[in-house]
């Protein structure tokens, strides 16, 4: 009877100590505790937001480089200032034509045409920079954190050692469990945040390259354009037509003086 109750026993605290130590992943990211339990979730967040971001920038880029790509095919040929502004006006999406629209504001001051294409570029660049910023904190800071919670984890595991008396698997392992779980999560947000970083930036760098190349050509087409106050016909029956002819008249009658003899 003893030997049956000593046997129950070990069978029961060899069950228990099954249950304690179960390393599955799964289960150590639910059952992680304190700050463990913090850090893994927040890293965990973290890198479903790469993805996110990575996903939603990449459709961006897609879209603004195809709405380009369809604005450069239509004004390749054009030499005509009025031509290019028209072609902008029908290509609202596309960011060099955003680009050329600024220009045209600016268009009766050709010393400000460089200065206008400047500031809209920078403005294209920070809104295709938007969340750039947070890819590029996940990429750096994410493993830092798990190694946060990894201390925090072996620090727990010494706790338990010292509260138990004991340095067995079942009390250490849970705790060093979480805190390796939680580098790996780090690890696991940051590794992707710096390869889509590094390849988004890339397409953003070229397209806005394409975009200044173009601009310096528009820049001089549309700086030697004669603006349309310019060009455009004063009736002769307005005030201003008759104002005009007058001081054409004047002009003309005006006697030339002749050179004073030395």
């Amino acid at each position: 009877m003893q030997h049956a109750l000593l046997f129950a026993a070990a069978a029961a605290q060899a069950s228990a100590a099954k249950e304690v130590v179960d390393l599955n992943p799964l289960s150590l990211i639910v059952n992680a505790s304190g700050v463990v339990m913090v850090v893994v979730w927040f890293l965990i967040f973290t890198a479903v937001s790469v993805w996110f971001i990575a996903v939603l920038k990449l459709m961006q880029l897609s879209r603004w480089a195809r709405a380009d790509r369809l604005f450069e095919q239509e004004v390749a040929h054009t030499a005509d200032a009025d031509e290019l502004f028209a072609a902008a006006t029908r290509h609202p999406n596309a960011a060099s034509a955003r680009v050329l629209l600024a220009m045209q504001k600016r268009r009766d001051q050709p010393y400000a045409l460089e200065a206008a294409a400047k500031r809209a570029i920078v403005d294209e660049q920070k809104k295709a920079s938007s969340l750039m910023s947070i890819l590029a904190s996940i990429g750096s800071a994410s493993p830092f954190v798990g190694l946060f919670g990894t201390v925090w984890g072996i620090m727990d595991a010494f706790l338990r050692i010292g509260r138990e008396k004991s340095a067995s698997l079942p009390v250490v392992a849970p705790a060093i469990g979480e805190a390796l779980i939680a580098t790996a999560i780090g690890l696991l947000a940051a590794i992707p945040a710096v390869i889509a970083y590094n390849a988004i930036s890339k397409r953003l760098d070229d397209l806005l390259a394409a975009i200044e190349t173009s601009t310096e050509g528009w820049a001089q087409l549309v700086g030697h354009a004669e603006p349309d106050w310019k060009r455009a016909t004063v009736p002769a029956t307005s005030p201003q037509g008759q104002r005009a002819l007058l001081l054409t008249r004047q002009q003309k009658n005006t006697p030339t003086p002749l050179p004073r003899k030395r």
